[in-house]
Protein backbone atom coordinates (compact mmCIF):
# COMPACT_ATOMS: atom_id res chain seq x y z
CA UNK A 1 0.00 0.00 0.00
CA UNK A 2 1.78 3.68 -0.68
CA UNK A 3 2.28 6.14 1.95
CA UNK A 4 1.67 9.58 1.69
CA UNK A 5 3.88 12.72 1.14
CA UNK A 6 3.32 15.99 2.48
CA UNK A 7 5.26 18.90 1.81
CA UNK A 8 5.05 21.69 4.78
CA UNK A 9 5.84 25.26 4.83
CA UNK A 10 7.37 25.53 8.59
CA UNK A 11 6.54 29.96 8.20
CA UNK A 12 9.62 32.20 8.91
CA UNK A 13 11.15 30.79 11.96
CA UNK A 14 8.59 31.42 14.65
CA UNK A 15 6.93 28.62 16.57
CA UNK A 16 3.87 30.63 16.61
CA UNK A 17 3.80 31.29 12.82
CA UNK A 18 3.44 27.77 12.00
CA UNK A 19 0.24 26.49 11.13
CA UNK A 20 -1.73 23.68 12.66
CA UNK A 21 -1.91 21.90 9.27
CA UNK A 22 1.84 21.56 9.14
CA UNK A 23 1.82 20.63 12.77
CA UNK A 24 -0.32 17.92 11.82
CA UNK A 25 2.24 16.75 8.86
CA UNK A 26 5.00 16.98 11.07
CA UNK A 27 3.86 14.77 13.46
CA UNK A 28 2.21 12.40 11.42
CA UNK A 29 5.08 11.52 9.22
CA UNK A 30 7.55 8.54 9.94
CA UNK A 31 10.55 10.05 7.95
CA UNK A 32 11.13 14.18 7.29
CA UNK A 33 13.17 15.19 4.83
CA UNK A 34 15.40 18.58 4.60
CA UNK A 35 17.78 20.90 4.58
CA UNK A 36 19.60 21.06 7.46
CA UNK A 37 18.40 24.03 9.13
CA UNK A 38 14.75 23.39 8.32
CA UNK A 39 14.88 20.33 9.68
CA UNK A 40 16.80 21.42 12.62
CA UNK A 41 13.55 23.49 13.86
CA UNK A 42 11.89 20.09 14.16
CA UNK A 43 11.55 18.42 17.14
CA UNK A 44 12.22 15.00 16.28
CA UNK A 45 9.98 12.33 18.09
CA UNK A 46 12.71 8.82 18.91
CA UNK A 47 10.03 7.26 16.45
CA UNK A 48 10.85 9.83 13.50
CA UNK A 49 13.55 9.60 11.05
CA UNK A 50 15.49 12.04 9.48
CA UNK A 51 16.91 12.99 6.25
CA UNK A 52 19.04 15.93 5.54
CA UNK A 53 20.54 16.59 2.36
CA UNK A 54 22.31 19.94 1.44
CA UNK A 55 20.11 23.18 0.36
CA UNK A 56 21.50 22.56 -3.57
CA UNK A 57 20.43 18.99 -3.60
CA UNK A 58 16.51 19.80 -4.22
CA UNK A 59 15.63 17.29 -6.54
CA UNK A 60 17.31 14.39 -5.06
CA UNK A 61 15.80 15.06 -1.61
CA UNK A 62 12.03 14.87 -3.77
CA UNK A 63 13.08 11.88 -5.32
CA UNK A 64 14.67 10.46 -2.51
CA UNK A 65 11.51 11.28 -0.37
CA UNK A 66 8.68 10.14 -3.05
CA UNK A 67 10.48 6.54 -2.99
CA UNK A 68 9.90 6.26 0.54
CA UNK A 69 6.86 7.66 0.03
CA UNK A 70 5.43 4.71 -2.98
CA UNK A 71 6.98 2.04 -0.41
CA UNK A 72 4.37 2.76 2.33
CA UNK A 73 5.79 5.13 4.18
CA UNK A 74 4.09 8.38 5.85
CA UNK A 75 6.80 11.15 4.79
CA UNK A 76 7.21 14.99 4.99
CA UNK A 77 9.38 17.54 3.28
CA UNK A 78 10.11 20.25 4.77
CA UNK A 79 10.39 23.96 3.84
CA UNK A 80 11.15 27.52 5.58
CA UNK A 81 8.63 29.65 5.15
CA UNK A 82 5.98 28.56 2.12
CA UNK A 83 6.98 25.50 0.28
CA UNK A 84 5.90 26.94 -2.85
CA UNK A 85 7.72 30.03 -3.10
CA UNK A 86 11.24 29.55 -4.17
CA UNK A 87 11.01 26.13 -2.57
CA UNK A 88 10.46 22.61 -2.51
CA UNK A 89 7.01 22.02 -3.67
CA UNK A 90 7.91 22.67 -6.97
CA UNK A 91 10.73 20.52 -6.79
CA UNK A 92 8.33 17.56 -5.92
CA UNK A 93 6.00 18.32 -8.40
CA UNK A 94 8.64 18.47 -11.56
CA UNK A 95 10.04 14.99 -9.76
CA UNK A 96 6.05 13.25 -9.67
CA UNK A 97 6.58 14.95 -13.26
CA UNK A 98 8.97 13.22 -14.52
CA UNK A 99 9.20 10.26 -12.17
CA UNK A 100 7.55 6.55 -12.23
CA UNK A 101 3.62 5.78 -12.60
CA UNK A 102 3.56 4.66 -9.22
CA UNK A 103 4.51 8.64 -8.08
CA UNK A 104 1.53 10.11 -10.08
CA UNK A 105 -0.63 7.76 -7.62
CA UNK A 106 0.77 8.76 -4.80
CA UNK A 107 -1.27 10.81 -1.95
CA UNK A 108 0.76 14.12 -2.25
CA UNK A 109 -0.16 17.37 -0.50
CA UNK A 110 1.41 20.53 -0.50
CA UNK A 111 0.87 22.69 3.00
CA UNK A 112 1.13 26.17 2.77
CA UNK A 113 3.35 28.36 5.08
CA UNK A 114 3.92 31.95 5.70
CA UNK A 115 6.78 32.96 3.47
CA UNK A 116 9.30 35.43 4.10
CA UNK A 117 7.83 38.53 2.43
CA UNK A 118 4.92 38.19 4.34
CA UNK A 119 5.99 37.53 7.42
CA UNK A 120 8.51 41.12 6.81
CA UNK A 121 5.81 43.17 5.15
CA UNK A 122 3.70 42.83 8.55
CA UNK A 123 6.56 43.98 10.74
CA UNK A 124 6.59 47.16 9.19
CA UNK A 125 3.25 47.42 7.80
CA UNK A 126 1.61 46.95 4.39
CA UNK A 127 4.44 47.59 1.66
CA UNK A 128 2.70 44.62 -0.25
CA UNK A 129 -0.29 46.05 0.08
CA UNK A 130 -0.73 47.09 -3.80
CA UNK A 131 0.13 45.33 -6.44
CA UNK A 132 4.03 43.38 -6.50
CA UNK A 133 6.07 40.66 -7.17
CA UNK A 134 8.66 38.37 -5.82
CA UNK A 135 12.42 37.50 -7.95
CA UNK A 136 14.88 35.21 -6.57
CA UNK A 137 18.90 36.99 -7.16
CA UNK A 138 20.05 33.42 -7.22
CA UNK A 139 21.39 32.67 -10.71
CA UNK A 140 22.14 28.50 -9.83
CA UNK A 141 18.87 28.02 -11.79
CA UNK A 142 18.51 30.60 -14.70
CA UNK A 143 20.83 32.97 -16.07
CA UNK A 144 21.68 36.59 -14.46
CA UNK A 145 20.67 38.01 -17.26
CA UNK A 146 17.25 36.97 -17.22
CA UNK A 147 17.14 38.40 -13.15
CA UNK A 148 18.41 42.25 -14.56
CA UNK A 149 15.80 41.80 -17.28
CA UNK A 150 12.52 41.05 -14.86
CA UNK A 151 13.82 43.59 -12.33
CA UNK A 152 14.07 46.72 -14.82
CA UNK A 153 10.20 45.03 -15.88
CA UNK A 154 8.77 45.05 -12.13
CA UNK A 155 10.47 48.35 -11.17
CA UNK A 156 9.34 49.97 -14.52
CA UNK A 157 6.05 48.42 -14.10
CA UNK A 158 5.67 50.09 -11.07
CA UNK A 159 5.69 46.46 -8.82
CA UNK A 160 6.63 46.63 -5.51
CA UNK A 161 9.59 43.65 -5.38
CA UNK A 162 10.23 41.01 -2.69
CA UNK A 163 13.85 40.25 -3.37
CA UNK A 164 14.60 36.24 -2.22
CA UNK A 165 18.49 35.05 -2.04
CA UNK A 166 20.17 38.67 -2.17
CA UNK A 167 23.37 37.25 -1.30
CA UNK A 168 25.60 34.15 -0.77
CA UNK A 169 29.26 34.13 0.29
CA UNK A 170 29.43 32.53 -4.06
CA UNK A 171 27.81 35.36 -5.13
CA UNK A 172 28.53 38.58 -2.85
CA UNK A 173 27.73 40.98 -5.92
CA UNK A 174 24.06 40.55 -6.95
CA UNK A 175 22.24 42.71 -4.38
CA UNK A 176 24.72 45.99 -5.36
CA UNK A 177 23.82 45.26 -9.00
CA UNK A 178 20.62 44.95 -8.52
CA UNK A 179 20.03 48.17 -6.86
CA UNK A 180 22.48 49.70 -9.48
CA UNK A 181 19.54 48.75 -11.86
CA UNK A 182 16.63 49.41 -9.71
CA UNK A 183 18.16 53.01 -8.97
CA UNK A 184 18.17 54.03 -12.84
CA UNK A 185 14.54 53.77 -12.71
CA UNK A 186 13.23 54.33 -9.28
CA UNK A 187 13.16 57.41 -7.06
CA UNK A 188 16.49 57.71 -4.60
CA UNK A 189 13.48 58.19 -1.69
CA UNK A 190 11.86 54.83 -2.42
CA UNK A 191 11.78 52.75 0.99
CA UNK A 192 13.63 49.55 0.92
CA UNK A 193 13.09 47.08 3.85
CA UNK A 194 15.56 44.87 5.35
CA UNK A 195 14.00 41.87 7.25
CA UNK A 196 15.87 39.06 8.75
CA UNK A 197 14.22 36.30 11.04
CA UNK A 198 11.31 38.19 11.31
CA UNK A 199 8.99 36.78 13.87
CA UNK A 200 11.82 35.51 15.69
CA UNK A 201 14.07 36.35 18.87
CA UNK A 202 17.13 37.82 16.74
CA UNK A 203 14.76 39.55 14.32
CA UNK A 204 16.16 42.52 12.14
CA UNK A 205 13.71 44.69 10.61
CA UNK A 206 15.64 48.05 8.84
CA UNK A 207 14.12 50.29 6.75
CA UNK A 208 16.22 52.80 4.49
CA UNK A 209 16.19 54.72 1.26
CA UNK A 210 17.29 53.04 -2.37
CA UNK A 211 19.98 55.94 -2.39
CA UNK A 212 21.19 54.84 0.97
CA UNK A 213 20.72 50.31 0.55
CA UNK A 214 23.92 48.61 0.33
CA UNK A 215 24.50 44.97 0.09
CA UNK A 216 26.24 44.73 3.08
CA UNK A 217 22.69 45.33 5.12
CA UNK A 218 21.62 41.69 3.35
CA UNK A 219 22.70 37.77 4.36
CA UNK A 220 21.12 34.65 2.74
CA UNK A 221 18.40 34.53 5.09
CA UNK A 222 17.54 37.89 4.53
CA UNK A 223 14.25 39.30 2.34
CA UNK A 224 14.55 42.45 0.92
CA UNK A 225 11.45 44.96 -0.25
CA UNK A 226 11.59 47.28 -2.71
CA UNK A 227 8.70 49.97 -2.68
CA UNK A 228 7.06 51.19 -5.69
CA UNK A 229 7.37 54.88 -6.68
CA UNK A 230 4.09 54.89 -4.65
CA UNK A 231 5.24 53.34 -1.71
CA UNK A 232 5.16 55.33 1.55
CA UNK A 233 6.74 55.75 4.86
CA UNK A 234 4.52 57.61 8.12
CA UNK A 235 7.08 58.67 10.78
CA UNK A 236 6.07 57.91 14.37
CA UNK A 237 8.47 59.80 16.54
CA UNK A 238 9.99 57.39 18.76
CA UNK A 239 8.10 54.43 17.42
CA UNK A 240 9.13 52.35 14.70
CA UNK A 241 8.17 53.85 10.94
CA UNK A 242 4.65 52.54 8.86
CA UNK A 243 5.39 51.22 5.48
CA UNK A 244 3.04 51.05 3.04
CA UNK A 245 1.97 51.04 -0.67
CA UNK A 246 -1.64 52.29 -1.08
CA UNK A 247 -4.25 51.13 -2.81
CA UNK A 248 -6.87 53.59 -2.59
CA UNK A 249 -5.76 57.14 -3.74
CA UNK A 250 -2.60 55.45 -5.45
CA UNK A 251 -0.14 58.26 -6.62
CA UNK A 252 0.78 57.18 -9.70
CA UNK A 253 4.48 57.00 -11.05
Amino acid sequence: MSGRLAVVGLGPGGPDQLTAAASAAVAAASDLFGYGPYLARVSLRADQTAHVSDNREELARARAALALAADGREVAVVSGGDPGVFAMAAAVCEAVDAGPEAWRRLDVSILPGVTAMLAVAARCGAPLGHDFCAISLSDNLKPWEVVEARLRAAAGAGFVIALYNPVSRARPWQLGRAFELLRDTLPPATAVVFGRAAGRADERIAVVPLAEAAPEMADMATCVIVGSPATRMVERGPLPPLVYTPRFGEISS
